[in-house]
């Protein structure tokens, strides 16, 4: 996860798109260093057949503001109850706000993230409706591939989607600036949700999180907007890749292969048409930016000298044997003004 630090800068602002056409469609903490790995998808998006049932219960009334800032919230979805943490910005006024869903690490859950990121303070700044959803089992369905642990890989991406729709439709979420993140698990959940559902997503940023490669791929299916942040000397799932995963523990879901980092930002890449990538050195960062295609999705990598699979900027100590965390730069800051200025 991340350790004592602070943000000493941000990287140069990148090319990124302000406007493009609206598109058809809707919308650890784990000691093991080997539950902190995932997987994604390989369908280009998960059947419409059952679609979910939707009710929101908690803090937040569904029919007006929530009568706190922050609060945990309850949403029925195919019949199973599950939740989530909602931080509303103290001066949000009363139409709706950009909306970031942010996903944990496996073996983690929302409080952690909260913490571990301070996502709350840079979303404060920016009016931003902020979300932190609970995994079942402290873990994503990154993956398409069934499991016996996970026999419905898609049920992750239906409560996802549940969620924004039940935000949109109360009025507190825009439609048109819905985004995605999350750390390494939670980073690869955004991911797919990216890649299945370009007409949903806005932008999505991952920290520590690739895109499953074999028979749990997935491939982006259109332009959006991506960032990937990534230690350098990540010892859990590297830089370069995991192509060959050892077993998992008793009882947990197997660990998926997966491409590396720049591989995984080139395939978003690919899918929206950009432009040739530009690679240029920072204090503690090397920066690789795919300038934006036809539909203004530019994609970006962010690779942290000497960091492990940490959150950087963050205060919170990460696992032994996580590695350290970078202070070239506040992740939290530097993928706010990355998502920000898009829109869907």
């Amino acid at each position: 996860m991340s350790s004592n630090s602070s943000h000493l800068s941000t990287p140069p602002p990148s090319p990124h798109r302000t406007h493009r056409p609206r598109r058809a469609g809707a919308l650890a903490l784990g000691l093991a260093l080997a539950a902190a790995l995932t997987g994604c998808a390989a369908n280009p998006r998960p059947p419409a057949a059952a679609g979910p049932t939707v009710s929101t219960t908690g803090s937040a009334s569904a029919s007006g503001p929530a009568s706190a800032v922050d609060g945990r919230e309850r949403l029925t979805v195919d019949g199973g109850t599950r939740e989530y943490l909602l931080h509303r910005p103290a001066a949000a006024g009363g139409g709706p706000r950009p909306l970031l869903i942010a996903f944990h690490g496996r073996g983690a859950d929302a409080e952690h993230l909260r913490r571990q990121s301070g996502l709350d303070r840079a979303a404060e700044s920016r009016g931003m409706l902020l979300v932190y959803p609970e995994a079942r089992g402290k873990a994503w369905g990154a993956s398409t591939a069934p499991t016996p642990e996970r026999p419905d890989p898609d049920a992750d991406v239906r409560f996802t989607e549940a969620l924004i729709a039940g935000l949109v439709r109360t009025g507190r979420a825009d439609p048109h600036r819905v985004y995605v993140a999350g750390f390494s698990n939670g980073g690869s959940m955004a991911l797919r949700m990216a890649a299945q559902r370009p007409d949903l997503v806005a932008g999505a940023a991952a920290v520590s999180g690739e895109l499953p490669t074999g028979s749990a791929a997935v491939k982006p299916t259109g332009p959006v907007p991506v960032l990937i942040v990534y230690g350098a000397e990540d010892p859990v799932r590297p830089l370069a890749g995991l192509p060959s995963p050892g077993p998992a523990g008793p009882g947990e879901e197997p660990i998926t292969a997966t491409m590396s980092a720049r591989a995984s930002a080139e395939a978003f890449a690919t899918a929206g048409g950009a432009g040739g990538p530009a690679e240029e050195g920072g204090p503690g960062y090397d920066s690789v930016t795919w300038q934006p295609g036809p539909a203004g999705a530019a994609v970006r990598l962010l690779v942290m000298h000497g960091a492990g699979h940490t959150w950087p900027g963050s205060a919170v100590a990460p696992p032994a044997g996580f590695g350290p965390v970078s202070t070239a730069l506040d992740a939290s800051s530097t993928l706010l003004d990355f998502l920000s200025p898009q829109r869907r």
